[in-house]
């Protein structure tokens, strides 16, 4: 192993680690001070900062990256925006640490309170996504956390302008520089070596692909909070409302083909299948959208004029992460809610229809850890949901599930006060 460079992130975690028990005790306008600090900071920065990915995105234009993932390391002025307002909406939403959960007093007089805390030191481990290095910092400030990030080579220009920006924020409202670090190397060995930290580390949330989650889940001897792909379903009932029906599937799955709460399987009810398919199909394929289907969807769509490909078994549980969609008639609603607890990734699910029986039984029954009735699957997101941003969509069940945002990012101690109890 290399030492120097085991002694340069080891070092880094130390550091963290005594950032964090300093945050823990920080104030709410101190760290939202560095909050609205970094969104001014972001505004002012934006040539320097579209000068910097520009860089990252030449690169990976020239590596052969392919478009999608061009898309998702990209900024524009738009995303820049969005990013800034992100972290004032984190700034304006209520402190979390500190929060009473539960009080008590028991028969002897001792006094129990269950409070939320900060986690403590969190790395988070991604891939090609920039605004991330901007939303998991942010929230773990704001929750008391000191994190380090480790972001992919792809977008390793962009990540040093923005963590120059972060630190230079934390200065300015006298916390310590070492609450937000930044992995200072792409090195694979650098990650291998961070994942063995557990001593000072104590969460780490891997956001990519689903062999970087992988890789980070059997290496890592710190809890992984994970999500490994995002295989989305929208399905059509019998009583969805045609024009709805159409709006939520092309939303679902073209708005933004190439992230995690992206449509990648279509299921329409037989009983609705000669009447919504074609539409849906054409709407699709207008879009540029391939179409693979099963046997019974590609004869009706077929006799429509609607281009089709034949599906793969595999095509069913594909995330897909382009303009490619996977469709199939389902004869009911228990076989769809089967179909999706068998064949989703348990990330995001939806339902189209007018009945609210069938939907009650669908949100019920679907075992995802976001089920949407009349919505697209592309609002499973923090910044869509109120949390000002999101740290990750987790798929697991302990300790967070869906998109995690402050409260995700505490954990809780247990304060007891007394008056001089002593047990017998």
């Amino acid at each position: 192993m290399n030492e120097d460079l085991k002694k340069t992130v080891t070092d880094l975690a130390v550091r963290a680690r005594a950032a964090s028990l300093a945050l823990a005790v920080s104030s709410t306008a101190e760290r939202n001070a560095a909050l609205l600090d970094l969104a001014d900071r972001i505004d002012r920065s934006e040539a320097a900062l579209l000068a910097a990915n520009a860089r990252d995105v030449q690169a990976a234009q020239a590596n052969g990256l392919p478009p999608y993932q061009v898309d998702r390391l990209t900024f524009n002025e738009e995303r820049l925006a969005h990013l800034s307002e992100s972290v004032r909406q984190v700034a304006s939403l209520p402190d979390p640490v500190g929060e009473v959960l539960e009080e008590s007093r028991r028969p002897n007089g001792l006094y129990l309170r269950k409070v939320r805390v900060p986690i403590g030191v969190i790395g988070v481990i991604f891939e090609a996504r920039p605004n991330v290095t901007v939303d998991c910092a942010a929230l773990c400030l704001k929750s008391g956390n000191a994190s380090i990030l480790r972001g992919g080579k792809e977008i390793f220009e962009t990540n040093k302008a923005l963590a120059a920006l972060i630190s230079e924020s934390l200065a300015s409202a006298g916390l310590p520089a070492d609450a937000v670090q930044l992995v200072p190397t792409t090195d694979r060995a650098a990650l291998e070596i961070l994942l063995r930290l557990d001593s000072l580390i104590h969460c780490i949330i891997p956001r990519g692909g689903e062999g970087l989650i992988r890789f980070v889940a059997e290496n890592s001897t710190i809890p992984v909070i994970k999500h490994y792909t995002g295989v989305c379903f929208v399905y059509v009932d019998q009583a969805a409302d045609d024009a709805m029906a159409e709006a939520i599937v092309v939303n679902a799955k073209v708005q933004r083909p190439g992230v995690c709460n992206a449509a990648e399987q279509l299921l329409v009810h037989q009983g609705a299948a000669d009447r919504l398919l074609p539409r849906l199909g054409a709407s699709l394929a207008a879009k540029g959208v391939r179409l693979l289907c099963d046997e019974a969807s590609g004869s009706i769509l077929g006799r429509a004029g609607v281009k089709t490909e034949p599906a793969k078994p595999a095509d069913f549980t594909t995330e897909f992460l382009d303009l490619v969609i996977a469709v199939r008639v389902v004869p009911s609603l228990d076989d769809a809610i089967a179909i999706i607890n068998r064949d989703s990734s348990a990330h995001s699910d939806a339902i189209v229809t007018t009945d609210k029986a069938a939907a009650d039984r669908f949100m019920a029954g679907v075992d995802s850890a976001a089920v949407f009735w009349n919505a697209s699957t592309r609002f499973n997101d923090g910044f869509e949901f109120g949390f000002g941003a999101e740290i990750g969509i987790s798929t697991d069940r302990l300790h967070a599930r869906g998109p995690m945002g402050l409260r995700e990012l505490c954990s809780y101690k247990w304060l007891v006060t007394g008056t001089g109890q002593v047990r017998g």
